[in-house]
């Protein structure tokens, strides 16, 4: 069970930062570099930040998408029908009645 507590922790950091990293981003591809370099994004290192920026947010998607298909084997989980054969708490205290 700790580490199920310690793989939702770590998707709360992740999403966190998914939501900075995004924020940061410009829809119209200036983003962070824009404010270092202008309308030139090829210049010195405004190009790197950019595309750091890029594999840095897609890290963080797929390590979110692996952290939560982890967590769904630890919580035990089972895939297919739930087991209807079994009765509920209502069918029993119906039978002991």
């Amino acid at each position: 069970m700790q580490i199920y507590v310690l793989i939702t922790i770590l998707l709360i950091i992740i999403s966190l930062l998914i939501i900075g990293v995004v924020l940061i981003q410009n829809p119209k591809g200036g983003g962070l570099g824009a404010g270092f370099g202008g309308a030139s994004g090829a210049l010195g290192g405004v190009q790197r930040s950019t595309d750091f920026i890029e594999k840095f947010t897609w890290g963080l998607a797929v390590a979110f998408l692996v952290l939560t298909i982890l967590s769904t084997g630890f919580l035990g989980i089972k895939s297919g029908t739930p087991n209807s054969a079994a009765p509920s708490e209502i069918e029993q205290q119906l039978n002991n009645e």
